[in-house]
């Protein structure tokens, strides 16, 4: 997921009877963003980010390891401020680690909804887990749990500035996206006024530990309800494949942006990927949407290709992958592209070695 929703699911828990100690909230929102460090890599090139990206720092050791770093650095960094006050008493680690593993924990669970993937076993094994339940930016997500933040952290006029600019840039983007329906936009801009009119009433402030467990549970309840749906999708597009002589040995169910009513789905059979579109609310729910793509991996330039050095982190991310291969004089000129996103080209000499 993007970074303001891990900022916001830490903020969130912050505000419950669980993040309420001193530097809390700076513990849930640190370590809600901390596997992301791994985004350092993007400075090495493109392709190594994508080898190392929702791998290591994503993985069971990295959660086994992670939230005690964190638990020891706040705790430093508490006994430091206590020292200043000679009344003070550090916050016991235990509860500064407790409170580490559930904000670390938000982040695998949030990754995992999307389609990029996600590896949750590293580094003991490299297999990708796939949620295909949310799209990798969900306004109702931020909707649901930035309640929960304005409430708690708007009371001067600066951090209130701050909130307007973010719910326009929000706006923004809701309502600019092509193709999220006219109803939807609507509902967004009245969810926003309802969170301005709860902040100005000010009637919720006083019990902000009840309001943070409610738009947890409400978050929860949205995130279940798009995971089921997910696999109800799946089953009739098993189906609508069976009525047409097709047997499906892949399917991702893709989320659109802001809409849970509709998916972008992506079939693979043994020869093609077939692009499809899914709607709830329409008559004919599954229906064709781009067409088919060939995946063109029965040249032994195909599997060369893949296993080019230069093409590393794309090999081991791709989930999807398909092939245009192009002879040239003396070799093989390679198209890579993952049907989600992505594209690579390698050369190949006439004994498939890279170039």
């Amino acid at each position: 997921m993007d970074p303001l929703t891990h900022t916001l699911a830490g903020a969130s828990l912050a505000q419950t009877r669980f993040g309420r100690v001193r530097l809390g909230t700076a513990t849930c929102v640190i370590g809600a963003n901390l596997p992301d460090i791994d985004a350092a890599t993007y400075f090495l090139g493109s392709d190594v980010a994508l080898g190392f990206r929702r791998g290591w720092t994503h993985g069971v050791l990295a959660m086994a390891v992670l939230p005690p770093l964190l638990a020891w650095a706040m705790h430093l960094v508490d006994r430091f401020r206590c020292a200043q006050t000679p009344t003070a008493t550090p916050v016991p680690v235990v509860r500064l680690l407790g409170l580490s593993y559930l904000a670390l924990l938000t982040h695998p669970a949030l990754d995992w909804l999307n389609t990029y993937g996600i590896r949750l076993l590293m580094p003991f094994d490299g297999r990708w887990f796939y949620g295909d339940s949310l799209f990798i930016v969900d306004p109702w997500v931020w909707l649901m749990l930035g309640t929960i933040v304005v409430l708690a952290h708007s009371a001067s006029r600066i951090l209130a500035a701050g909130w307007i600019a973010l719910g326009a840039i929000a706006t923004a983007l809701v309502t600019g996206v092509p193709g999220v329906p006219f109803g939807l936009r609507v509902f967004w801009c009245l969810g926003l006024a309802m969170v301005a009119g709860l902040r100005v009433w000010g009637g919720l402030q006083p019990r902000l530990q009840r309001v943070a467990t409610s738009g947890l549970v409400l978050a929860g309840i949205y995130v279940l309800a798009m995971v089921g749906s997910s696999q109800l999708v799946r089953l009739e597009v098993e189906r609508w494949a069976r009525d047409r002589g097709l047997e499906a040995n892949q399917i991702m169910v893709g989320p659109t942006p802001a809409d849970p009513f509709r998916r972008s789905v992506v079939m693979a059979d043994d020869q093609h990927y077939h692009r499809l579109a899914f709607d709830w609310l329409a008559s004919e729910r599954v229906q064709l949407d781009g067409g088919v793509t060939t995946i063109g991996d029965d040249h032994p330039a195909a599997g060369a290709a893949l296993s080019a050095p230069a093409l590393w982190g794309l090999a081991t991310w791709t989930r999807f992958p398909s092939y245009t291969i192009e002879a040239l004089p003396d070799g093989y000129r390679v198209g890579v592209t993952d049907i989600r996103f992505g594209r690579a080209v390698v050369e190949l000499d006439r004994d498939l070695n890279p170039r």
